[in-house]
């Protein structure tokens, strides 16, 4: 692998700037449902940037972010246009407006002939050339782009730290905002115009398409491994600045184990970021895939213990013998596999969660409830049966699907809730089929 700080190194540090200024600004579109807002505006300050470049006769990035910064207001306006008198959905007025304006933006920068400006750099971006334009500074000599970059990233923060508590509240809750006097269309078209010059910024490194990950991928990530808000943006910015020092070493050497010089920077950037995003998917510790399937074995194992805990309770009800122990009390597993419709693997893996809370005991196919386990059970059963009497009386929902709507809901019933459901219904003691509802045990 070949390295050399006055090229990698800047290559890593512009990327990483360029990161961390779209992870800021994207946090909110994912948030806010708007992650195709994202995608348009990356693709609609297109005509924006060709009118600047052809009115000022520059193809300075400070030019471009005039343009790029009223393309994205009058963006958000036509889109609302669009669905206002249309009477369209958001994304189908989106897919309209964004379309348009990159198509314009094509036509225009296509166009422009006394502006070096090449439609290939602006769509995949050109980390490999940063080093090209550099400015004297009292630090030595830095990229313009890296300093282009940097600004972006300070305004971009500025405008997130200064508006911190209207971002929350618009972003959570536009209803309660707009009542506290939030100026949320004002938030709206600020965040609108960080995207577009954003965007226009990060063409330079990242290119128009690859921006898009950058935008909305990072973020995408930290929503998965978080669940508030300032802990989400920091995850977004340190998966993004990842994504870029990784991006960068893998372009630089995974190429060579297939015979390539190197790959595009940028690309490999986005590349990795969407691996990141592949591994939260299916590990993350809240909303991955393995996570929940993990939760809803474990759910599915917990209420399958509880049903035969219920089981039990009403097979001793039917004996009416207070010997917890006698032999008739005793269940088997394939009498509780039949009952419950179970197989026997799944009882026994359930049957050895209660064995360990104590509340089964015995041993091979006779097993009978412990005095902890039977009250236990006798909460459950309990449960069950007010939520009967409840739903006959306040729903009058019919007998055959009376039994199954209450044994869905006694899984999930909480000691507090149980208590206000024998306050509303008056403390029944019988349930609608004539059995006894047994006491709160202590």
């Amino acid at each position: 692998m070949w390295w050399a700080w006055l090229v990698d190194g800047w290559m890593i540090v512009a990327s990483i700037l360029c990161g961390i200024a779209c992870a800021l600004v994207g946090n909110f579109l994912v948030l806010r449902k708007l992650s195709l807002i994202g995608d348009a505006l990356s693709h609609a300050v297109l005509p924006g940037i060709a009118a600047s470049f052809l009115w000022f006769g520059s193809r300075s990035p400070w030019v471009a972010l005039i343009g790029a910064g009223l393309i994205g207001v009058l963006s958000v306006w036509m889109i609302e246009m669009v669905r206002g008198l249309g009477r369209i959905e958001e994304s189908a007025a989106i897919g309209v407006v964004f379309t348009a304006l990159f198509a314009l933006g094509i036509v225009m920068i296509s166009r422009v002939e006394h502006v070096d400006l090449d439609p290939s750099c602006v769509l995949y971006g050109n980390l490999e050339t940063i080093v090209v334009e550099t400015i004297t500074t009292p630090l030595g000599e830095i990229p313009s782009v890296v300093l282009e970059l940097g600004c972006i990233c300070l305004f971009n923060a500025l405008c997130t730290f200064v508006f911190w508590k209207w971002w929350t509240l618009s972003t959570f809750d536009t209803t309660l905002a707009q009542a506290q006097g939030v100026p949320v269309r004002f938030l709206s078209y600020l965040l609108a115009s960080m995207v577009a010059m954003t965007c226009v910024v990060c063409f330079r490194a990242v290119g128009n398409i690859l921006v898009v990950a950058m935008l909305i991928v990072p973020s995408a990530i930290a929503w998965m491994l978080t669940s508030r808000l300032g802990p989400m943006v920091l995850c977004s910015l340190l998966v993004a600045m990842v994504s870029s020092v990784f991006g960068h070493l893998l372009a630089i050497s995974l190429p060579h184990v297939w015979g390539f010089k190197s790959a595009n920077s940028a690309a490999m950037v986005a590349v990795v970021s969407g691996c990141l995003l592949v591994l939260a998917i299916f590990i993350g510790p809240k909303r991955g895939l393995i996570w929940r399937w993990l939760h809803q074995r474990e759910l599915l194992r917990r209420i399958l213990a509880e049903d035969i805990l219920a089981l039990f309770y009403r097979h001793v009800e039917a004996h009416g013998s207070e010997d917890l122990s006698a032999s008739d009390h005793a269940l088997s597993v394939d009498r509780i596999a039949s009952k419950l419709q179970a197989s026997a693997q799944a009882i026994l893996s359930a049957m050895s969660d209660l064995v360990a809370k104590q509340w089964v005991s015995g041993q091979g196919n006779s097993w009978n409830l412990t005095p902890s386990g039977y009250q236990q059970a006798q909460v459950l059963i309990r449960t069950h049966r007010l939520w009967e009497h409840y739903l006959r009386e306040e729903t009058g929902i019919s007998d055959p699907r009376l039994h199954a709507t209450a044994e869905s809901l006694e899984h999930y019933t909480s000691s507090e809730l149980r208590e206000s459901l024998g306050q509303v219904t008056g403390g029944p003691t019988v349930d609608p089929h004539g059995k006894q509802i047994p006491p709160e045990t202590p």
